[in-house]
């Protein structure tokens, strides 16, 4: 029923990609803008190498899953995970749900898929979320593993009204007291910037003040937009996909950007904030981030979306905005004795916990979502906020 290969050269941007992709249950994170640039941009910088494993029908040779794999080596430890490399949040093999169960029914298929992930030592595949589709399955794992933490998504209404009404009413009035705060310092405005030299800015912005909060993500522990190769990857994702699955927010006082995030466009036009930052010296009182939110929300409910994915974390704000947690969840699969032995390791000792929480699930540390402290009321881009 399928064929099943290696095609380290596959090219996400071409048009059968595209199709599959829009046609999948995979996320954002998987989009044709972002594989092409995580696998262009970022393999050289973790010392990784690529595994896309690209399932066809037989017969006439359509494209029906994609695997965007790699292998890394952890020491001596060889390593087969999903292509996160700490910037994605959610994992999802590339293909429609009735797809993916034919394939899980051709043993032969399974086999094949099995057969090429190896050698390794210890196949890891963390950040699946709650709805996402079997993988353990496929690699025969008994049960997927939870990750400990929660991914968050606060549900949108109709109207931006009636879903401010479902906010806190104490809330309601301190996000009008900081706005309020806010345009006093000068000409606020809120939008969705689409000008590549202004997102350009705008990404410049946004890596000086998450440097000035988290310091540098060199040692995986800081904000990964201070590393040269992290900070060419979102920006490059920002402008190459402006027009499709990304957005780049702004809001700016007086012309000049104080706080920016970068959304992914999901499921029913939801957005999934990825990377947002604000100016936190100058503006510590207004609450930034929140007025941020509050805004993204507007511009996602006037276009249509219905949610607004805060992603991996459990930040108490998230509830604020009325976000429901959903677990996550990883698979492992050991292949060598070495690999037994680590996973085994991991699974008794805190220190090494905490090892492979940064190895493997891609620790959020390196990339952090501040606590809300900015924004304020907007209606669409470019509009003054009022």
């Amino acid at each position: 029923m399928f064929d099943v290969s290696v095609e380290n050269s596959f090219d996400f941007q071409s048009r059968e990609y595209v199709d599959l992709f829009e046609r999948s249950a995979a996320t954002p994170f998987q989009s044709p803008v972002w594989l092409a640039a995580l696998y262009g941009r970022l393999l050289a910088h973790n010392s990784a190498s690529p595994l896309i494993l690209v399932v066809r029908r037989k017969g006439d040779g359509s494209l029906a899953m994609v695997l965007p794999l790699l292998r890394r080596r952890y020491s001596m430890l060889r390593v087969v995970e999903f292509a996160d490399l700490r910037a994605s949040d959610y994992v999802s093999p590339v293909t429609d749900a009735a797809t993916f169960a034919s394939v899980l029914a051709d043993g032969d298929c399974v086999a094949r898929i099995r057969t090429l992930t190896r050698p390794y030592d210890l196949l890891r595949i963390g950040k699946l979320a709650d709805d996402a589709l079997a993988l353990e399955h496929l690699f025969g794992v008994r049960r997927r593993e939870a990750m400990g933490m929660s991914a968050y998504e606060a549900p949108l209404a109709e109207s931006y009204d009636l879903w401010r009404e479902q906010l806190p009413r104490s809330y309601r009035k301190e996000l009008d007291k900081k706005s309020r705060q806010l345009h006093r310092r000068g000409t606020v405005r809120f939008e969705c910037v689409e000008d590549e030299e202004r997102i350009g800015r705008t990404f410049e912005a946004l890596r000086t003040y998450r440097g000035l909060r988290f310091g540098s993500g060199e040692d995986g522990t800081g904000d990964l937009l201070q590393v040269p190769a992290y900070y060419d990857f979102y920006r490059s994702v920002a402008v190459e996909g402006r027009n499709h699955h990304i957005r780049t927010y702004a809001i700016t006082v007086d012309g000049k950007v104080v706080a920016a995030a970068l959304g992914l466009i999901g499921r029913n036009g939801s957005v999934l904030v990825v990377l947002s930052g604000f100016d936190y010296d100058g503006f510590k009182n207004q609450s930034l981030g929140s007025l941020l939110f509050e805004q993204i929300a507007r511009d996602t409910i006037e276009r249509g979306g219905r949610g607004l994915d805060f992603t991996i974390g459990d930040e108490p704000y998230k509830l604020t905005f009325g976000a429901r947690p959903s677990p996550m969840w990883r698979i492992s699969r050991a292949g060598s004795p070495l690999g037994h032995a680590a996973g085994a390791l991991v699974g008794r000792m805190p220190a090494a916990k905490a090892l492979a929480r940064r190895w493997f699930n891609g620790s959020r540390d390196a990339r952090k979502l501040p606590h809300p402290v900015a924004a304020s009321t907007s209606t669409s881009e470019g509009q003054a906020v009022s």
